[in-house]
């Protein structure tokens, strides 16, 4: 039997894609038309909200071995004298409904090593250096053309997922337009190199010189090597192209950049790129995705992120389809629901990167929007809010800030911890993420006791335990909690809601009742 998915690209969006569809129980095969696992720290600002993501799909090597950002330190001109610190991300107060209130950061290359270390639990593994060439799509299924050392096979499959980016056969094969434009005012590049600096600490984020005319950030990273750091250079004067094409050339820039004495040992990876403001049009035609198709200025560090988030909205209402618990229909909804934050997002960012070509400043005008927690898809037609009247015209706001005192059907769910899990013999503290997982939904109760809830438990039975679980979350004064869950969903004591949490951690329903639970399962299931 072949496997119904076929992921092409085993960057992050495609692992993450490979790895909800396994933990879905839908098996996958996932290849690469790189013959060796990719290099280099590359995009490494990992957001809040992908720690969530992360979190869900039980990864949690990624929060705990992310390094929290240093602080950023300026020079006076031509000295290593400090002018100022400041923060590459906005600050955000850890409150008990975002558990990661912090970005990390992370290369990719380490980034791609963990999450294929989890594939393997599923006894998937990526094959290297294998290239779709072409793809045939009917009602039934794909038939896929690859070749891997010259052999060319024919693999049949049900779904294929392109996360093979921008340039990849995929985009270009289902002809999907490229919007947008390609800013040749900034110029960068970027890449790892080893070197050490008399004077150079490595608890700070060092930047020399100026954004504009001439200017070198250098990130310490241990990933790298003991004397390794991630760097950027830019500014107008510089020949990026060139610099990007030769170490030696790299070497000389780099240093005439930093007033000290400089010891290079090696450049280990680097690439020159422009900022590229585009996004596709759609995400999807019949049975071919695209994840995480997006290129963009490189400011936010919001595409990485984006990518595997496009990845776990697709995975979990494929795997739905698959499985037969949904119709093609559901399918439908991820573009519907990604493309407004995409298109969003690249406003928020050219925005970010038009503020630092202004001021010199590439920190300048970020915001806690950036932490990916106000994502929403209120717009969706699949959710369903009993408590929000629907106002025709309504903005999307897809892309929004965070509001912990507004909630609704289509926002991200919150967290809350020391939630105490009773009738177990030995009663157990938990949290509510630890509840959310990519292969159901699960549906909250928040009832006065436990009898009030029970019509409700009641109406639930019909749907299948493997893709719908429930839990009921009593008031405080129960002894049951610590408040935090009343608090998070904004409930008042005495109230009965039902809150339906999709498998990506996003509310799907807020709805009164067992009715309003089965208004919105039937807009997500086939009949029950």
């Amino acid at each position: 039997m072949n496997s119904p998915v076929l992921v092409v690209g085993a960057g992050p969006a495609g692992l993450v894609a490979a790895l909800t569809l396994l933990q879905n129980g839908i098996s996958v095969r996932i290849i690469d038309k790189d013959p060796n696992p990719r290099i280099g720290q590359r995009g490494a600002g990992i957001w809040p909200r992908s720690l969530e993501l992360y979190n869900f799909l039980d990864v949690s090597e990624v929060n705990s071995q992310g390094k929290i950002p240093p602080p950023v330190r300026s020079y006076k001109p031509g000295t290593l004298e400090p002018l100022q610190d400041s923060s590459m991300v906005p600050h955000m107060k850890s409150t008990p409904a975002i558990p990661f209130h912090s970005p990390k950061l992370m290369g990719q290359q380490l980034l791609d090593v963990i999450l294929r270390r989890h594939l393997e639990k599923f006894s998937c593994s990526v094959e290297m250096g294998t290239e779709l060439r072409s793809f045939e799509q009917s009602d039934e299924g794909v038939t896929a053309i690859l070749e891997k050392n010259g052999i060319s096979e024919t693999f049949d499959t049900k779904w294929i997922i392109g996360a093979d980016g921008a340039k990849g056969v995929v985009r270009k094969q289902l002809g999907l337009a490229f919007l947008g434009e390609t800013r040749d005012d900034t110029r960068i590049v970027t890449g790892d190199i080893r070197l050490k600096g008399v004077g150079l600490d490595r608890l700070h984020w060092h930047r020399f010189g100026h954004f504009k005319e001439r200017g070198l950030s250098l990130r310490p990273t241990d990933e790298v090597g003991e004397d390794g750091w991630q760097f950027f250079l830019y500014g107008h004067e510089l020949d990026i192209p060139r610099i990007a094409q030769s170490e030696e050339l790299a070497f000389e820039t780099i240093a005439s950049l930093i007033p000290t004495e400089i010891t290079f040992t090696k450049v280990v990876w680097m690439s020159d790129f422009r900022a590229n403001i585009r996004m596709v049009n759609k995400f999807s035609e019949g049975r071919v995705f695209v994840a995480g198709g997006i290129v963009h200025s490189p400011t936010g560090g919001q595409g990485l992120n984006s990518g595997i988030q496009d990845a776990f909205n697709l995975g979990w209402k494929l795997a739905l389809v698959q499985k037969g618990f949904a119709d093609k229909s559901l399918l439908e909804t991820y573009s519907d629901e990604r493309l407004p934050v995409i298109s969003e997002m690249l406003g928020v960012t050219t925005s970010i990167l038009d503020k630092a070509i202004a001021s010199g400043d590439p920190s300048i005008g970020r915001s806690p929007i950036l932490y990916m927690l106000g994502i929403n898809c209120r717009f969706s037609t699949i959710v369903l809010d009993e408590f929000v009247t629907s106002v025709e015209g309504r903005p999307i706001n897809a892309y929004g800030m965070l509001d912990e005192g507004h909630l609704e059907a289509g926002d991200r769910a919150p967290d809350a911890p020391n939630m105490l899990q009773v009738g177990r013999a030995e009663p157990d503290e938990t949290t509510l993420f630890s509840l959310y997982r990519p292969w159901y939904h699960a549906v909250l109760v928040f009832a006065p006791s436990l009898a009030d809830a029970s019509p409700i438990l009641g109406a639930l039975e019909v749907y299948d335990k493997g893709v719908v679980r429930c839990a009921v979350v009593l008031p405080s004064s129960a002894s049951v909690t610590h408040g935090y869950a009343y608090s998070a969903y904004l409930m008042e004591a005495g109230q009965t809601k039902v809150f339906v949490i999709r498998p990506d951690g996003v509310i799907g329903a807020i709805v009164h009742g067992g009715e309003g639970v089965k208004k919105y399962f039937s807009k997500i299931f086939l009949d029950v």
